[in-house]
């Protein structure tokens, strides 16, 4: 009974890990959302098209700022077929971008594709 607890305990650290120590942007899950909200983890959520130029402009300073700030957790969220997650977030358009401290959104922005401004909005949630 006891190394089939370790076990699990084992296999949720290293779930955990694998969650919070990301670097590349990682589909929206509520599960692993939740997760790094109780962890009061700085969260992006970035909503993007395949479609979108402005969102193809964004992705590569997303990536810089995910390789600056290693304690970032990004989530990808599909505008075309992510409805109800864009519901949750009350987002209407593509290439936007919403920041968590923990459960408290502390910045959001639409089209923006500026790096200066892009990384103040990241910088909100630390």
């Amino acid at each position: 009974m006891l190394q089939l607890l370790l076990r699990a305990v084992l296999g949720l650290a290293v779930v955990l890990a694998f969650v919070f120590s990301a670097r590349a942007a990682q589909p929206f899950d509520a599960k692993a959302f939740q997760a790094a909200q109780a962890a009061r983890k700085t969260i992006l959520i970035e909503v993007s098209a395949s479609w979108c130029s402005t969102c193809k402009r964004q992705r590569p300073i997303l990536q810089n700022a995910e390789k600056e700030r290693p304690g970032l957790v990004v989530f990808d969220v599909d505008f075309d077929s992510a409805k109800d997650v864009l519901r949750r977030f009350g987002v209407r358009h593509p290439s936007t971008l919403v920041v968590f401290n923990g459960t408290t959104e502390v910045g959001r922005s639409t089209g923006d594709t500026d790096p200066v401004s892009i990384r103040a909005l990241i910088a909100k949630g630390f």
